[in-house]
């Protein structure tokens, strides 16, 4: 989904069980070596990443760390279990697997320019709540962020948001992994979870009396057709 357009359709508009990896094996994996914890890297080949690969791990941790970092700072206004249990677990949990990638690539993810330069923990540790070297996720942050604060409601809406965004990138990025096993399967995992917290975002709309759930924001949030845990 284009960044630009969720902004956009942002500014003009002015418990269900929560899994942390997926919807299981057979629905959420490619091939046995990956389980709802992760997956094994000394099981995989490691063929060299494209340039559009190494962007597709920069941005994906940059893309899970605001999820956390969002759905965390929400719920300091809005507590819910949604929340607090989406953002302290399962994006944590998100965030290790794909620095675990970039771990094994031994890229940096925080030097757009040159991902030669060696993997640093440290740098990506140094970023701090709310702050992310990619332009267009610190952007979206700041955009997400308002709409979010505005009412529990709105919180919840942001968390809808942001799981299709999620959703739709990985998409993208699946399809541009190739035949590269570690990416496919990484990123099929965290699009699993993605489902699972779209569908609870959309229950704890409901709950609160919000009939049409996540769809309350239009069609471009409205997926009947994801696959439910």
């Amino acid at each position: 989904m284009k960044k630009n357009l969720l902004i956009v359709s942002l500014l003009a508009g002015g418990m269900f069980l929560i899994g942390c990896g997926g919807g299981g094996p057979s629905s959420a994996m490619s091939n046995n070596n990956t389980s709802a914890e992760g997956i094994d890297l000394t099981t995989y080949d490691k063929p060299a990443l494209t340039e559009d690969q190494k962007y597709s791990l920069a941005y994906m941790w940059h893309e899970e760390k605001l999820a956390r970092d969002l759905y965390l700072e929400l719920n300091k206004l809005y507590p819910t279990v949604q929340l607090e249990q989406i953002g302290s677990m399962s994006e944590n949990m998100h965030i290790s697997l794909v620095q675990d990638l970039v771990e094994w690539y031994d890229i940096n993810i925080t030097n757009l320019v040159d991902y030669t330069v060696d993997y640093s923990k440290e740098e990506l540790d140094a970023l701090g709540t709310g702050e992310f070297a990619v332009p267009v996720i610190q952007e979206l942050y700041d955009t997400l962020y308002a709409k979010g604060s505005a009412s529990k409601q709105d919180a919840l809406e942001t968390g809808c948001m942001v799981e299709v965004t999620d959703i739709n990138d990985l998409d993208g990025y699946i399809a541009t992994a190739g035949d590269n096993k570690a990416l496919v399967d990484t990123f099929t995992i965290l699009r699993a979870g993605s489902y699972n917290h779209y569908w609870a975002f959309d229950n704890a709309l409901r709950q609160m009396g919000i009939a049409d759930g996540c769809c309350s924001l239009g069609s471009e949030y409205c997926h009947a057709e994801y696959p439910q845990k």
